[in-house]
């Protein structure tokens, strides 16, 4: 039996970490649902297919807390309580027998709100809100043509979504190695102790181990403005340290150099070609790190780097 749901949450037992949960997915749901690549059309009407506690103690209450919970997000009447979904169905047939235990699959959900929804709009996702031992799971599956909208364990600190996310973006990565698509970096150095380095490296990341940085380069005080390349060396064992150097073309001294190749007047004691070498050390997981350098001009700098900084809120 296929109905509408309106539900009022029942002062039953419950479970901390189940209900952190529940408020959790009440936070990024809309979040999801207004990402630009899902929204609310995309879920609702929605069949709810299964709301199964995890403990004896949560079983009277935790199936009216998810609806509860998704109704917040979704709005009211926009839900369907499939009470069929999860029951045992007997098939007779042409003299024949069979019990199935086995959950629908997603042609039989959505034969079976067609037959039970009357004049209503038909379902467009179905529903699976699950309690687990660390919060819930919750699983939105496109009745049309069966794709996962959304599919993710929820707890109380978000620590498995971190988790999911990161296991998500290494698989995203292999991919591009495969691909051999290139990987850009923005980093910005600034050291100003006891010397001034500043300089911003546009760089691309390459190599079977991935571990090669390499690109242009932009630099200030030292020298005063500089062009040119640099290269780094990830050393993943060591923090993620970044080991290299930079190759810069004072601009002023190139400039004087041409007007005046006989008698060239260095300026600001800056040479026509400066080394600048480098570490770079990551702040854990942040954009932020600490560098030092030390170029052939005889300069010293220690200070913080920027990494993947954005100049512009707006720009991602």
């Amino acid at each position: 039996m296929v109905g509408s749901l309106f539900v009022a949450l029942p002062a039953l037992a419950q479970r901390e970490s189940t209900r952190g949960a529940l408020s959790r997915l009440e936070e990024s749901l809309p979040r999801r649902l207004n990402d630009g690549v899902l929204s609310l059309k995309d879920v609702v009407p929605a069949l709810v297919v299964s709301t199964l506690p995890a403990f004896e103690q949560t079983r009277a209450w935790f199936p009216a807390a998810a609806v509860t919970s998704l109704s917040r997000v979704l709005g009211p009447g926009s839900l369907r309580a499939c009470e069929a979904c999860m029951a045992q169905r007997l098939l007779v047939e042409d003299g024949r027998l069979e019990q199935v235990a086995s959950s629908l699959s997603i042609q039989d959900l959505a034969r079976l709100d067609a037959v039970t929804r009357g004049t209503s709009a038909p379902a467009v996702s179905a529903i699976w809100l699950d309690e687990t031992a660390e919060g819930v799971a919750v699983r939105i599956v496109d009745l049309r043509n069966g794709r996962i909208l959304i599919a993710e364990n929820v707890d109380a600190a978000l620590a498995q979504q971190a988790a999911s996310r990161e296991r998500v973006t290494q698989a995203e990565e292999y991919e591009r190695r495969s691909r051999g698509d290139a990987l850009a970096h923005l980093f910005v150095d600034v050291g100003f102790l006891p010397q001034q380095h500043v300089s911003l490296d546009w760089l691309e990341q390459w190599g079977p181990d991935n571990c090669n940085l390499s690109g242009f380069t932009a630099s200030v005080f030292d020298p005063l403005l500089g062009l040119g390349a640099s290269y780094f060396r990830v050393i993943p064992p060591a923090f993620n340290l970044m080991v290299g150097a930079k190759l810069l073309v004072s601009v002023p001294n190139a400039l004087i150099t041409a007007i005046n190749p006989d008698q060239p007047t260095p300026f600001l004691g800056d040479s026509l070609f400066t080394g600048v070498f480098m570490v770079r050390v990551p702040l854990f997981k942040t954009n932020y790190g600490l560098v030092a350098s030390v170029s052939t001009n005889g300069r010293v700098a220690v200070g913080i780097s920027l990494l993947n900084f954005s100049f512009l809120p707006f720009l991602p």
